[in-house]
């Protein structure tokens, strides 16, 4: 599901939309004034703070990206420029920075950029002002060339390609980048041709190598404790807010950084990211959660439907229908397969149960997963007609809820990551709405 990211945890913090907490996000605040009806001290808290001291940090073994690892995909991604006739890529602040340079940044009007040329080291162009902050997060070898206030970094950049004699060659954009950086590039070289990165950028970080997978195996640890420690302590009354600021509370004191997390409950869990309606949890109400963290950037995502009280029969039926839906995406998952048959896989199994056709409701409205990483979205995604065959290192989420509008959803989500035999799940899905974490 869609995520908000935060850049840090952010304990008893956010405001409320659609019975989930919000927070800021990376790429700037979400909401601003118009979010200021929703702010409020959640209930449980007024009486007292959750008790945490059953939790311990989990990270004690955590190994960061190392130097030589990140010098490794600047090498990869200049092979797979040589291959593609790719001069040079350009990149913005956001998760491909850090992949391939370490720095962690944020976007402004004042551009900050890496050129990664197909030989030689990387250029990072910055303000001035902003070199040493730059350097501090600087973790491959790389020139750093700086720009004054009353000066164009665009300029900067096309001076770095043009001694390089890289403008002879197309310029790879990477996909976020933004249109003015690439439209005053154009300016200061004209006639240059820039082409998509999408086959550099995405050649190297949809192939996780085993530093990645154990940094996202351990998010995934961490929201899993953080589950399992909540879902005895959810009390009749609790709204979203409630439940995902325990959850918060738990995951940092675990040692997780917040990424996000999205709580439904009754009739809001028939809409994948909720309704304007505050619910409360009550005898009988289905309860939806989906959350995740990070730990060195890598991120968890993971979704689990239980109810408060008994569950009714018509509950138990759907929530067995997606544990089936879950199982046949994972066994669609077969190296070689385009990443668009396990969506294909899903929706002939609801189809026969009644559900859709298609994306129709009630049913599946929704893609099966999507890619994980760096970012808790990243192509490609499973979803129908995506062609990109199956690889080890590839890792996606597996989600496919069943949503009956004006009763209720439900969603189970577990991430996965193809290896040398097949897909491996990072948390096992549970088996019962009895025992639903």
């Amino acid at each position: 599901m869609a995520r908000l990211a935060s850049v840090r945890p952010r304990t008893y913090s956010g405001f409320m939309r659609n019975d989930r907490l919000f927070r800021p996000s990376r790429r700037g605040l979400i909401g601003g004034a118009a979010a200021l009806p929703f702010l409020s001290i959640p209930s449980i808290l007024r009486a007292a703070e959750p008790d945490l001291s059953a939790l311990s940090p989990m990270t004690g073994d955590v190994v960061p990206i190392s130097r030589a690892e990140r010098a490794a995909r600047v090498a990869r991604a200049q092979e797979l420029m040589k291959a593609h006739g790719i001069g040079a890529v350009l990149i913005e602040p956001g998760a491909s920075l850090v992949y391939f340079t370490g720095i962690q940044w944020h976007r402004s009007e004042r551009l900050t950029a890496v050129v990664l040329p197909a030989e030689g080291e990387a250029c990072i162009v910055t303000p001035f002002f902003e070199e040493p902050s730059i350097r501090e997060t600087l973790d491959v070898p790389g020139e750093v060339r700086v720009w004054q206030e009353d000066e164009d970094p665009l300029t900067v950049i096309a001076g770095f390609l043009k001694a390089h004699k890289l403008d002879r060659l197309p310029i790879g954009i990477e996909e976020t980048l933004r249109y003015f950086a690439v439209d005053r590039l154009q300016q200061h070289l004209p006639g240059v041709r820039v082409v998509s990165a999408n086959p550099v950028v995405r050649g190297c970080r949809m192939i996780k190598t085993p530093s990645e997978l154990a940094l996202m195996q351990k998010a995934t640890d961490i929201t899993i404790a953080a589950y399992r420690w909540i879902h005895p302590r959810i009390e009749k009354g609790m709204t979203g807010h409630d439940i995902a600021t325990l959850m918060d509370a738990a995951t940092v004191k675990l040692g997780g950084e917040v990424e996000f997390s999205l709580v439904l409950i009754g009739e809001a869990s028939a809409y994948p990211h909720g309704s304007r309606i505050v619910h409360r949890a009550g005898d009988g109400q289905i309860v939806l959660m989906d959350c995740g963290c990070n730990v060195q950037g890598y991120q968890s995502d993971i979704s689990r439907t239980f109810v408060y009280g008994t569950p009714s029969a018509e509950q138990r039926k759907v929530w067995d229908q997606v544990h089936q839906g879950q199982q046949a995406a994972f066994r669609a998952a077969r190296l070689g397969a385009p990443a668009g048959s396990v969506d294909d896989a899903v929706r002939r199994l609801y189809e026969s149960f009644g559900y859709g056709p298609g994306y129709k409701l009630p049913g599946l409205s929704h893609r099966t997963g999507h890619g994980i990483g760096l970012d808790g979205h990243e192509p490609v995604n499973l979803v129908r007609g995506e062609t990109t065959p199956l690889a080890p290192g590839m890792c996606f989420s597996d989600e496919p809820g069943i949503y009956l509008p004006g009763k209720f959803g439900v969603r189970l989500e577990d991430c996965f990551h193809m290896t040398e035999t097949g897909p491996k799940f990072f948390s096992e899905p549970p088996e019962s709405i009895d025992q639903p974490v």
